[in-house]
């Protein structure tokens, strides 16, 4: 259960802020709703609390998850060659999916994948909206949690994939230092 001006994350949306419990009367049943105001956009939703799983809100990462994250950027990145050969509607409806879990680790390997696949080709206009998507969403989730400026952390994301020039993901292993400095650790 959540508490008012608690930050929740909402899949695929970022961060928003509990801004109030409502209660709403359909027919003869009651339900109460959380009032999600996000915080960079202009937009509230309602979300029921007794389904609030369902849903997929949840709490602001720990200081410990995000650090984990810039570990598992730096980290080799798999072979990724069915990218190059499947089509970008089955990519994107698997990486859409992913994001909808609201996962974080799940967000983050979106982004390190494409950021990969930016070093190796010119991405589509689909491939670079999801790319700027989910840098957003980790960045605005890091900002939050390490009390920074968000844009100083989509530079410092970005910075990780500078590191190696010629974009050798095994390489990257080798600079977990600097992640970590750049990581604010």
């Amino acid at each position: 259960m959540y508490t008012l001006n608690d930050k929740v994350v909402y899949p695929g949306h970022g961060v928003a802020q509990i801004k109030q419990v409502i209660e709403k009367s359909f027919g003869t049943t009651c339900a109460k709703f959380y009032e999600l105001k996000f915080l960079n956009k202009e937009m509230t939703i309602l979300i029921p609390v007794d389904s609030q799983d369902g849903c997929g809100i949840r709490p602001l990462s720990t200081e410990k998850d995000i650090n984990e994250l810039f570990i598992l950027l730096s980290e080799p990145v798999p072979s990724k060659k069915h990218c190059a050969t499947s089509s970008w509607s089955k990519r994107n409806k698997q990486y859409q999916y992913r994001i909808k879990t609201g996962d974080l680790v799940e967000i983050t390997k979106i982004y390190r994948d494409l950021q990969c696949m930016a070093h190796e080709k010119d991405l589509s206009f689909g491939e670079r909206s999801l790319l700027n998507q989910t840098e957003g969403l980790i960045a605005e989730e890091i900002s939050l949690v390490k009390n920074l400026i968000e844009e100083q952390v989509i530079q410092d994301l970005r910075a990780i994939f500078l590191l190696d020039k010629n974009h050798r993901p095994e390489n990257l292993k080798q600079d977990v230092g600097h992640v970590a400095q750049i990581a604010h650790v």
